[in-house]
């Protein structure tokens, strides 16, 4: 079994790109492959469809602060789960190394966003939400489908060479 012990420079510093791995018969020295841990690769952040999913998400928890109380432990907690969901599927999908990969979380992402817009038609139905507040939610679900509709034609155009 192998133990990670942090090691640390003469001024208490810890290099953030060193690490002291033992186990085994030996002890080596490892360094990161990344210059510092705290600027990985976080290609997620640069797509718009994911900022909106996150915005969704704000706009969701905000929406059902709203929700009767005996509604907290149901729809509302259903509604968050799904709104909650999406942008981190399009993130670990960005992640993957194949578009194949990235194309399969963004199909996810876009299964949790309808699941959040039959949601939103039971709330509005039960009339716990107003006509402006579900037409405001409604464009904004619309943009973010259009948008991973969109990237995944673009990876599955992209990814038939990469499987």
């Amino acid at each position: 079994m192998r133990k990670l012990i942090i090691t640390t420079d003469h001024s208490g510093l810890l290099p953030a790109h060193s690490f002291l791995f033992t186990g085994g018969r030996s002890t080596e020295r490892r360094k990161d492959k990344r210059k510092d841990w705290q600027t990985m690769d976080k290609p997620h952040k640069r797509l718009n469809v994911w900022k909106q999913a996150v915005e969704l998400s704000l706009l969701i928890y905000q929406t059902t602060e709203k929700f009767p109380r005996e509604e907290r432990y149901s729809i509302t907690d259903q509604m968050r789960r799904a709104a909650t969901s999406i942008a981190p599927n399009i993130a670990e999908g960005a992640a993957r190394k194949s578009k194949r990969e990235f194309a399969r979380f963004l199909h996810m992402a876009r299964g949790s966003l309808s699941e959040l817009d039959t949601q939103l038609e039971i709330v509005k139905r039960l009339g716990y939400l107003d006509d402006e507040s579900w037409g405001i939610l409604d464009a904004r679900m619309n943009e973010i489908d259009k948008m991973l509709s969109g990237l995944i034609r673009y990876q599955q155009s992209r990814g038939r060479s990469d499987k």
